[in-house]
């Protein structure tokens, strides 16, 4: 006789985790629970690192926050609509989160934001990274 294996039961609900298996490690780590995603853009311009997000239909002095931490910037906006119309009303609202690693060499104390036309433009310095020299140590020998 074959020895069998015992089986466990499977939920017909499998555990979240599960559900991301075979997707690549960055679809895992999805940041779902900080608020929807802002989208952004990137790049190096004449010795600034640019960041360009769209939040389109914001007050930029009230509801966009641009924060940055050992070396995280990081970019909240929160949006709230409402309309009211022949004893109709909407509303929609929502929290956007969005934080980039900022590139070595970059200056903390340099950074500006400006806002146009539903787009956020954030400006940080980036100094070329000091290359240390290279330093010989003397090996001394045991006596």
């Amino acid at each position: 006789m074959k020895d069998l294996q015992t089986r466990q039961p499977r939920s017909l609900f499998p555990e979240l985790s599960e559900l991301f298996t075979g997707f690549p490690a960055w679809v895992r780590q999805w940041p779902a629970a900080e608020g929807n995603l802002i989208r952004l853009e990137d790049r190096m311009e004449d010795g600034h690192y640019v960041v360009r997000a769209e939040l389109p239909g914001v007050d930029p002095a009230k509801d966009v926050d641009v924060t940055v931490h050992d070396g995280q910037l990081t970019i909240k906006a929160e949006r709230t609509e409402s309309k009211e119309a022949k004893g109709r009303s909407e509303f929609s609202y929502g929290s956007f989160v969005r934080s980039v690693t900022l590139p070595a060499g970059a200056d903390e104390d340099d950074i500006t934001a400006s806002y146009d036309k539903g787009i956020l433009t954030v400006s940080v310095a980036v100094t070329e990274p000091a290359v240390p020299a290279e330093k010989h140590i003397k090996v001394q020998a045991a006596s």
